[in-house]
């Protein structure tokens, strides 16, 4: 059974070469990876408001709690077994700069996005088809 659901945005190319490198590490199928702009999206999870969750990244514990921005990033990165990389994430004083980095982060990552990749969205991002599952 998975521990963590991560609700991401899939026309984003910055987020889904985050959900590519979390699968490719994610050996133990810890992680189910749900794109909110994905057909169905909103009858199978009515409990996810689209809009809230392409502002702020949304995931959701096995027992059914909501976790939310850098909480996610931090329990996925964890359950994959590179807690080492977003420990810093927990640090008092630097959650609190961190949190202000995404909120930036989240709502300018379409220009983010198109500086570093040259694309600001795609259709639906190559998400790893040998990864489906």
């Amino acid at each position: 059974m998975a521990e963590l659901t991560i609700f991401y945005d899939g026309g984003c190319p910055l987020c889904a070469a985050e959900m590519n490198h979390l699968r490719k590490l994610d050996s133990n199928n810890s992680i189910i990876y749900e794109d909110i702009y994905a057909d169905g999206f909103e009858g199978r999870f009515p409990h996810i408001d689209r809009p809230q969750a392409d502002r702020i990244l949304h995931g959701q514990l096995a027992d059914g709690t909501l976790i939310y921005a850098l909480d996610v990033t931090y329990e996925a990165w964890t359950l994959v077994g590179k807690r080492h990389w977003v420990a810093i994430l927990r640090w008092p004083l630097f959650k609190q700069v961190a949190n202000v980095g995404y909120v930036f982060f989240a709502r300018y990552r379409r220009r983010i996005s198109s500086l570093i990749s040259g694309q600001p969205r795609c259709d639906t991002c190559t998400i790893d088809s040998e990864l489906e599952r």
